[in-house]
C-alpha cells in the first residue's frame, strides 16, 4: 500500500507534469509560426544569468519528481497538512497556467523580444497583471517546495527569481518601444507581478 510520502510524490509528478504540458503545447504552437527568435538578443549577461538559474530551479525540481530518495538529504520535517497545501496550491496552478498560456497564445517567446506579428493582451490575467506567467510559475514551485518538504527547492526558487526581476524592466522596456503609449498606459492601470489594488477599486466604481 502506498505510504504518504509516496502519495505526495506521485501527487507532485501528476501536477507538475499537467501544467508543464500545457506550457509545452502553446510553445510548441507559437514556435511553429516559423519565425526566428535569437534568445542572444537579450544580451550575454541576462542570458547567461537565465540559463544557470534556470538550471538550478529546474534540476532539484526534477530530480524529486523522478526519484524523491535523491534530495531526501534536504527534506524538512513539515507536518502533512502543509503539504497538502502546497498539494492545493499546486492543483490551483494548472487551470492557471492555461488560462496565462490561452490568453497568451503565439505571443509567447522565450525571449524579451516580440513576434513580428504581436499583439498587446490586456485580456484574461493580463487584465490586472503585466507578468502572470511569473507569477504562477513562483506559485508553482512555492507549491511544491510545501508538496516535497524541501528546503533546497526553495532556495532555488528564491535564487530563480533574480533573473527574471532583471529581465522584467528590460522585457517592458521592449514593450514599450512596440506598443508606445498604449503599453505605458497598461503599466499605470496594472501591477508587474500582482495587481494593484486601485485597478479593482477602478473596476468597482
Amino acid at each position: 500500500m502506498m505510504n504518504t510520502d509516496e502519495l505526495f510524490h506521485w501527487i507532485a509528478v501528476v501536477l507538475m507534469v499537467s501544467s508543464m504540458s500545457i506550457s509545452f503545447s502553446y510553445r510548441r504552437k507559437a514556435a511553429q509560426t516559423g519565425e526566428k527568435i535569437d534568445a542572444k538578443e537579450e544580451g550575454s549577461l541576462i542570458l547567461n544569468l537565465r540559463r544557470i538559474f534556470g538550471l538550478l530551479l529546474w534540476l532539484p525540481a526534477l530530480a524529486y519528481l523522478i526519484n524523491p530518495q535523491w534530495m531526501a538529504w534536504s527534506s524538512l520535517p513539515l507536518p502533512n497538512w502543509i503539504r497538502w497545501v502546497g498539494a492545493g496550491i499546486l492543483l490551483i496552478c494548472v487551470p492557471l497556467v492555461y488560462w496565462v498560456f490561452s490568453s497568451l497564445g503565439r505571443n509567447v517567446t522565450p525571449t524579451v523580444f516580440t513576434r513580428q506579428e504581436h499583439t498587446l493582451v490586456t485580456h484574461g490575467p493580463y487584465r490586472w497583471v503585466r507578468h502572470p506567467l511569473y507569477t504562477v510559475g513562483f506559485l508553482m514551485f512555492a507549491g511544491l517546495c510545501l508538496l516535497a518538504a524541501n528546503w533546497f527547492i526553495a532556495l532555488t526558487l528564491m535564487l530563480g527569481f533574480i533573473p527574471i526581476s532583471l529581465r522584467t524592466p528590460i522585457e517592458e522596456a521592449r514593450l514599450v518601444e512596440r506598443f508606445g503609449d498604449e503599453y505605458r498606459s497598461y503599466m499605470q492601470r496594472t501591477g508587474r507581478y500582482l495587481p494593484k489594488l486601485s485597478a479593482f477599486e477602478f473596476r468597482s466604481n
